[in-house]
């Protein structure tokens, strides 16, 4: 039966032989999983213990509860609720969509996640407007499902959730690294000074600075989160830079600005990570001073995400040309490199 309204989804079933003494949860999730009804195990289990489901009539709390043969099971699945952030109607660059997900190409000034100082304005209050109601609900709430992120100055290409199936497929393909499946993330950086070969890995662990706690650094493994960067020239810049291409093998918050400037080759821009070559930006010429004022942030833009669609399986890959201001100082630092 279907109507206007948007009301809760119900389902019904009962025990069989082979399910008989085993948790009340672990069958939910066998039947949501047959039904494909986009349901996780955690999110049956918030159902249960809010009353949302019945065995022979009598609400069940408890999702340990062992279930006798010929039991029969009633639950259903309210409507997502809206979001604590509200919708806005901030213009999107969108790459791909479907019912299930949404890639953008994230623009140079757009954080992604409502937070202190960014209440509004964000990439998530930007998503809540485009997709409406074509969000299904992550975890019961109306929103989209955002498995990875970009700093705020950091431009290009994400990818996020409109379905809890989707979501959940993706979140466990960014969790692993895509060592389960295909997962391909590479960024276009400039970096200051000249690589002494073509092509190189950085394998160090990240962990928060020992001094500058808003800050992320090279730490001894037994302290961090392990991390790896392999990198690749894209173009030399004589005498003082680089466009490198960044694939990274793992995730972490400022990785490749942590690890370029581990090995003594901090992105363009960064004034966390290479303050220290401001004296070398001062040294350039007019045409190249400029350009990196424009930009006024690191040189850093996500250029290639592919991944397995979550749903259909399909493999998928996007690609994002370099932004304006990131190719005015590709082009500034080719005729320096020219003189």
């Amino acid at each position: 039966m279907t109507d206007d309204t948007d009301g809760p989804e119900i389902s019904a079933l009962s025990v069989g032989p082979d399910e008989a003494g085993q948790r009340l949860d672990k069958v939910l999730a066998t039947h949501a999983a047959r039904e494909e009804l986009g349901l996780s195990r955690t999110r049956l289990q918030d159902l249960i213990g809010q009353g949302f489901v019945r065995i022979d009539g009598a609400v069940a709390t408890n999702a340990n509860a062992k279930l006798r043969e010929g039991a029969r099971i009633l639950f259903e699945v309210p409507p997502p609720v809206d979001a604590t952030p509200q919708p806005e109607a901030i213009p999107l660059d969108i790459v791909f969509e479907d019912d299930d997900l949404i890639v953008i190409d994230k623009p140079v000034g757009l954080v992604v996640h409502p937070a202190p100082g960014h209440a509004t304005g964000t990439l998530v209050n930007a998503l809540l407007h485009h997709c409406g109601a074509g969000l299904s609900g992550i975890g019961g709430i109306r929103r989209p499902g955002i498995v990875h992120r970009l700093d705020k100055d950091t431009s290009g290409l994400m990818v996020a959730a409109k379905t809890e199936r989707a979501h959940r497929g993706l979140a466990e393909t960014f969790a692993d690294h895509g060592r389960s499946g295909s997962l391909v993330r590479e960024y276009l950086a400039g970096v200051w000074t000249l690589p002494d070969r073509s092509f190189g890995t950085v394998d160090a662990a990240i962990g928060r600075h020992p001094h500058h706690r808003e800050r992320m650094a090279v730490v001894p493994s037994a302290k961090g989160r392990h991390a790896v960067t392999h990198w690749a020239v894209e173009e030399k810049f004589p005498p003082v830079a680089t466009l490198m291409r960044c694939r990274l093998e793992t995730g972490r918050t400022h990785q490749i600005r942590v690890h370029m400037a581990d090995i003594g080759q901090p992105l363009i821009g960064d004034m966390v990570y290479g303050a220290g070559f401001k004296t070398k930006a001062a040294a350039l010429d007019e045409a190249c001073r400029d350009a990196i004022a424009a930009l006024g942030r690191q040189a850093l833009h996500a250029a290639v995400l592919g991944f397995e669609h979550p749903v259909t399986g399909e493999e998928k890959l996007f690609e994002s040309p370099l932004p304006a201001d990131m190719q005015a100082l590709v082009g500034a630092l080719r005729g320096y490199a020219a003189k």
